[in-house]
């Protein structure tokens, strides 16, 4: 079938004309196909990865070391999504010298033409080697292993980027309530 822009469109979570290149700090979303559990459970409020999430720590981690602009904050793998905040800066040496003031032409991904080191790009970058990696381990080649796009937050200020590292330590203690939970209301009915 043939590509036509009025029929095949997804909805972009992406603020429009962001740079996703610029230094700052993003809080990134990344779910599990069907948001099935594979990477481990919480027990007594602590996650404990399984050879497949340890997979996705481990890619998760690579970020950070294949990136030299990229500095990895607080991250959580979860049984069947994983938070993290991503931080770009402004140089190599993992600070964020006049962060968001940065003097270049805006670098707009778009469709089909990656810009390297944007947000798009490094999650892409992540989801494909995490999948390669675990279908590989499962034997499932082509298999999906998360779904299509991601959640993303631009960090604004301290106050945030405070709340949300407290919100992704807190997650494996909350997990009996959280909505990616998929026996959170079961039996509840």
């Amino acid at each position: 079938m043939k590509y036509n822009p009025d029929k095949h469109h997804r909805r972009s979570v992406r603020l429009k004309g962001y740079d996703y290149t610029q230094a700052g700090a993003y809080f990134i979303t990344i779910c599990a196909q069907n948001r099935e559990c594979l990477f481990g459970d919480v027990v007594d409020g602590e996650m404990r990865l399984n050879e497949i999430g340890l997979i996705v720590r481990d890619e998760w981690l690579k970020t950070a070391i294949l990136r030299p602009s990229v500095v990895l904050d607080e991250y959580v793998v979860m049984p069947n999504h994983i938070h993290g905040v991503i931080i770009i800066t402004d140089d190599c040496r993992g600070t964020l010298h006049g962060r968001g003031t940065l003097q270049r032409a805006p670098t707009i991904e778009q469709f089909g033409k990656p810009t390297s080191n944007s947000i798009p790009t490094i999650v892409r970058l992540f989801k494909s080697a995490t999948t390669k990696r675990i279908n590989e381990h499962r034997g499932t080649p082509g298999m999906p292993v998360w779904q299509r796009n991601y959640y993303e937050h631009i960090i604004r200020n301290d106050a945030s980027l405070n709340r949300i590292r407290q919100y992704i330590v807190n997650n494996p203690i909350k997990w009996g309530l959280d909505r990616e939970n998929p026996v959170v209301g079961v039996g509840l009915e």
